[in-house]
């Protein structure tokens, strides 16, 4: 199987997948790689955080820098435009399963 062709493919579910937790609760980088990484996506941080910033551009998540331990952490919150995109996509990723299942 090519590997570039379901990486490109994975990577709007890796966006969505951020949507949800973020909505869920604030959150970061390494904690979003172990997550992802349970679910059986092989990314790396080089590939996460270009996403993480692609989505802050695009209004989809709001970034907060904390002091933790000595150290800035940038936590991720989703924002109101990227609620509705997270709805959208909610509700077309079930149609979508509905049709190939």
């Amino acid at each position: 199987m090519d590997n570039k062709v379901l990486r490109k493919l994975f990577l709007g579910f890796i966006q969505i997948h951020i949507l949800h937790h973020a909505k869920e609760e604030a959150i970061y980088g390494s904690w979003m790689l172990e997550e992802l990484h349970e679910h059986g996506y092989e990314i790396s941080a080089g590939t996460l955080y270009p996403i993480l910033h692609s989505m802050e551009k695009d209004q989809l998540l709001n970034k907060e820098e904390v002091n933790v331990e000595g150290k800035i952490r940038k936590y991720y919150h989703i924002t109101s435009k990227g609620d509705v995109v997270l709805q959208e996509a909610r509700s077309k990723a079930y149609e979508l399963f509905k049709e190939i299942t």
